[in-house]
């Protein structure tokens, strides 16, 4: 018949189906002050408390994970506010970043709470998910470098931490997981440079967004120390898509004057830029040489295929381990909300096939 509990007004209930409401009858005391009791809050006396403790330990009673989370003023779930704006948030590189920060969620017993939402709403978004406590935490995507939604959440009490970084200076104010994103690039142009190359492109992401401005500078940068000129005809910014990348790169490679070596700001517009260089028949890397920063994206890997081996000249850092990283960041967060937490992540710098020295050494 089972393990039976006999409560004092003599019901039976099977000790595998006790539930709150209960042992809380069998104590005499609220469903809140037995969960309050389990849960260690201060304002239950310890008499109280044993009680209720030994009570629960007599019937093998044990409170569900949201239970206590809810007991404890927690909803153990994580929300991400995604903008739909003109550029496309919503891409290969936001997934994988999903993935990584899902997979960590899933292993500390969070959900996660996706919300889309058009540009002008995202605030009034917020600003319900802290009145509802909705989220115990949000993840900021995508930092622009001028960034109001930091003071925003700094004011509602909402703890968080931004993928990226904004336009401010020192970062003193709040949480972050970024990737050195300007010495990624600056390593990538100064390898083109290293091999004799002087015409230089640079097809990069939205440079309103804080991580491509930082590509751009770390491009420019290289190029400067090198005492090289900077063509603003050889710069090209947009959304991070093949399509963007291919016909950036058509325009390159048919001026009068096309650059020797391009750098791209993501593996999308490269492989865009290698479709537009076969249709022209130019060659990599005899007649063109590509290097381009790599999120390591999930759907590229071909089974089998080894990371380490690239078909283009990268530098490399993972956004689904980013993800993941950030989600750990985060949940840390809700436990300490003081705590700034602050972590810039550093590519590899992995030499392929895609560069050599220019032919003409221009």
């Amino acid at each position: 018949m089972g393990n039976l509990n006999r409560w004092g007004d003599g019901t039976e209930v099977s000790g595998n189906a006790v539930n709150l409401k209960s042992l809380s009858r069998q104590l005499g005391l609220s469903q809140t002050t037995v969960s309050r009791a389990l849960n260690g809050f201060p304002e239950v006396s310890e008499r109280t408390r044993r009680r209720v403790q030994k009570a629960a330990q007599d019937a093998n009673y044990r409170p569900s994970a949201i239970a206590s989370s809810l007991a404890a003023g927690r909803t153990r779930v994580i929300g991400h506010v995604i903008p739909m704006a003109q550029h496309r948030m919503i891409n290969p590189h936001f997934s994988d970043f999903l993935a990584g920060a899902s997979e960590a969620y899933a292993s500390a017993g969070y959900d996660m709470l996706l919300r889309a939402v058009p540009l002008d709403e995202e605030e009034d978004v917020y600003r319900d998910l802290a009145r509802q406590h909705r989220v115990d935490a949000v993840v900021v995507h995508g930092p622009k470098l001028e960034e109001p939604r930091i003071d925003l959440l700094q004011k509602l009490g909402l703890p968080f931490v931004v993928h990226g970084r904004c336009g401010d200076a020192e970062h003193k104010s709040y949480s972050f997981l970024d990737v050195d994103n300007q010495g990624a690039m600056e390593v990538a142009t100064r390898h083109l440079i290293e091999l004799g190359h002087r015409k230089i492109a640079l097809v990069n992401g939205l440079e309103t967004m804080r991580f491509a401005a930082d590509r751009r500078s770390g491009f420019t940068a290289a190029m400067e120390k090198a005492g090289y000129d900077i063509r603003t005809d050889y710069m090209h910014s947009a959304d991070m898509t093949e399509p963007f990348g291919h016909s950036a790169t058509r325009e390159l490679i048919t001026m009068d004057e096309p650059p020797t070596a391009v750098v791209y700001g993501s593996m999308l517009m490269a492989m865009g830029g290698m479709r537009a260089a076969a249709n022209a028949g130019i060659k990599l890397p005899d007649d063109l040489s590509m290097v381009t920063y790599d999120d390591a994206l999930s759907f590229l890997e071909a089974e089998g295929a080894e990371r380490d081996d690239p078909f283009l000249t990268v530098v490399r850092s993972s956004i689904q381990e980013a993800g993941g990283k950030l989600a750990h960041m985060l949940m840390e967060k809700i436990e300490h909300p003081d705590r700034l937490l602050q972590q810039v992540m550093q590519p590899d710098f992995i030499n392929a096939a895609s560069t050599a020295s220019p032919r003409d050494n221009a």
